[in-house]
């Protein structure tokens, strides 16, 4: 892992800190670092290849993100998604996406239904290798794209950062939830593909129940490796 990380950072053209947060955050969504993980200084510069100061001005940006805490006399450990934030994620998911699931069903071209079921493909497909990481993944990218499908660009201006939230969520579950989540997958583009509105809308928040129902059981059991 930390050869990769450093060919990545140094083919990079960013500042040196925002290339570690960006590594971090990876790292930290792919389920390489967990929740309760400790993160010191010293480990996370092995790990990426560079000098500590970096590492302490990502890990500030990383806490104030909410991937990271930074704890008295223990330092900086991987945060732990509460209830009480995935309570609040969904409850903004479910204005942005049951608006988005409607627009898109009014809005879509033929050829954004293709791209959405060649997502739907990705998407079967890495479930079926065990490809949790890039899941999870594909789940937000499924999600942006419909955003994007529907036409209204605030939907996806105020969403991405939102929606690495949500791939890191899903990916502490994806174990048990992937498979379900796909499947409902398909009854949302299958929605937005008829142009009917209300059926989108329905499929959007039907989904959104058993993805925030799943989150919440995951959280209240405590996180092992994903």
């Amino acid at each position: 892992m930390a050869e990769d990380l450093r060919d990545k950072l140094g083919a990079q053209h960013l500042p040196l800190r925002d290339q570690v947060l960006a590594a971090l955050r990876t790292a930290i969504i792919d389920g390489n670092y967990l929740p309760g993980e400790r993160l010191t200084e010293d480990r996370l510069a092995e790990d990426f290849g560079v000098s500590r100061n970096p590492v302490r001005e990502a890990l500030r940006v990383a806490e104030a993100e909410g991937f990271v805490v930074i704890l008295p006399r223990r330092g900086a450990v991987v945060a732990s998604p509460s209830s009480g934030t995935i309570a609040d994620m969904f409850a903004v998911r479910v204005r942005l996406e049951t608006l988005a699931a409607r627009l898109a069903a009014e809005r879509a071209t033929a050829a954004d239904v293709v791209a959405l079921r060649a997502l739907l493909d990705e998407g079967r497909e890495a479930t079926q290798r065990q490809d949790l990481a890039r899941v999870a993944e594909l789940n937000s990218t499924l999600h942006l794209r419909i955003l994007q499908v529907s036409g209204n660009p605030w939907l996806s201006s105020i969403a991405k950062s939102l929606y690495l939230h949500v791939q890191w969520v899903f990916r502490l579950g994806a174990a048990e939830r992937a498979p379900h989540s796909w499947a409902e997958h398909i009854q949302l583009v299958d929605a937005i593909e008829s142009g009917d509105g209300d059926r989108a809308e329905r499929a959007a928040l039907d989904h959104l129940d058993a993805a925030s129902a799943a989150a919440h059981e995951n959280a209240e059991g405590g996180y092992a490796r994903p």
